[in-house]
């Protein structure tokens, strides 16, 4: 077959002025008596001298303004609500994937939401104070620190939940987050470490009052800073979970002549351990264990396998973490 002449000059006018009207390309080769690819191979030249040639748009710049009004106050709606709302406000009649293309070009995206607690209003001050008291801490400080913690290690990791729409640089926003809830029953687990490594592990089988977590101390705490600082100094570092606050609790710390760090409530994004649990938690996923003998059995080979380096770089991060913390006014950060 020999090459197709071109079209004329009339024909392209008739086709750009066709597709302005909103028709189809099947519509205007059917229209005009032309191939299909006639149709396109005139769209796609005229495209070159255009910015857009897709017809054209139905909303206007007010309209994608108020859009964008919609989407921040509207952070968890899908894109169909989102439709909805857009057309009901401004009384235009857009499609979904019109929404969704409009969203992209404002900045926004959908991704899954970050978890991080709820904090009120006093609790942000007093991250911030804190913050501010230990800024002039270094590195070397903070390898002094030895850092605790308990978490929840699931069998089944469940599904990542809703979605929210945010822009670049959004992602730790408070209207952005996914507030975070209790994990389903498996297995809880404390530990602790310092810039020296992972410390002794354990595997709790009932509810952790004062008691049993003076226990937990003495049996897994006390071994680990012997082994790890003989008869250096060393900070203790918990949270101010009721079991860690209660009397009795401070009384053991007193006896044992072990200084306890001041902590603000509500700052997992300030516990280093927190990052390590993250790192032993997709260890163990790739595995998929299938029983709870299964899952601690990796747990303990994910700990043990933490080497020194890994430790000893996330106690360095605790600088930038403050700062983070300063520079949030004491808002929840990446970390």
């Amino acid at each position: 077959m020999g090459k197709q002449r071109d079209l004329s000059t009339g024909i392209v006018a008739q086709i750009q002025a066709l597709r302005q009207q909103g028709l189809t390309q099947t519509k205007i080769a059917e229209q005009l008596g032309i191939s299909q690819s006639s149709v396109c191979k005139a769209l796609k030249k005229n495209c070159s001298k255009r910015t857009n040639c897709s017809g054209v748009r139905k909303t206007s710049a007010r309209d994608n303004k108020q859009l964008r009004k919609i989407a921040v106050s509207n952070r968890f709606k899908s894109t169909s609500e989102l439709t909805d709302l857009w057309n009901k406000q401004t009384g235009a009649d857009v499609s979904r994937s019109t929404t969704y293309r409009r969203l992209r070009e404002l900045g926004f995206k959908s991704r899954v939401p970050a978890v991080k607690p709820m904090l009120n209003k006093k609790q942000m001050e007093k991250r911030l104070k804190w913050a501010k008291e230990h800024s002039e801490w270094t590195a070397e400080d903070w390898q002094k620190v030895v850092f605790s913690d308990e978490s929840r290690f699931c069998i089944s990791f469940g599904d990542q939940g809703p979605r929210v729409w945010r822009r670049g640089g959004e992602t730790y926003n408070h209207e952005c987050v996914k507030r975070s809830v209790k994990f389903p029953q498996s297995v809880m687990v404390w530990g602790c470490m310092s810039a020296r490594g992972v410390g002794k592990l354990c595997f709790l089988k009932k509810t952790v009052n004062a008691a049993v977590y003076q226990d937990i101390l003495e049996t897994f705490l006390i071994p680990t800073v012997e082994e790890q600082f003989g008869e250096e100094d060393f900070i203790f570092q918990q949270d101010l979970a009721p079991a860690h606050a209660a009397k009795s609790t401070k009384d053991w710390f007193t006896k044992k002549q072990l200084e306890v760090l001041a902590w603000p409530a509500n700052s997992p994004d300030l516990n280093v351990i927190e990052n390590l649990w993250a790192i032993v938690k997709r260890k163990i996923r790739d595995r998929k264990p299938t029983t709870l003998d299964q899952l601690k059995q990796n747990i303990a080979t994910a700990w043990e396998a933490v080497s020194a380096e890994t430790c000893d770089k996330l106690v360095k991060s605790m600088p930038r973490r403050l700062q983070a913390v300063i520079q949030a006014k004491g808002a929840a950060t990446k970390y």
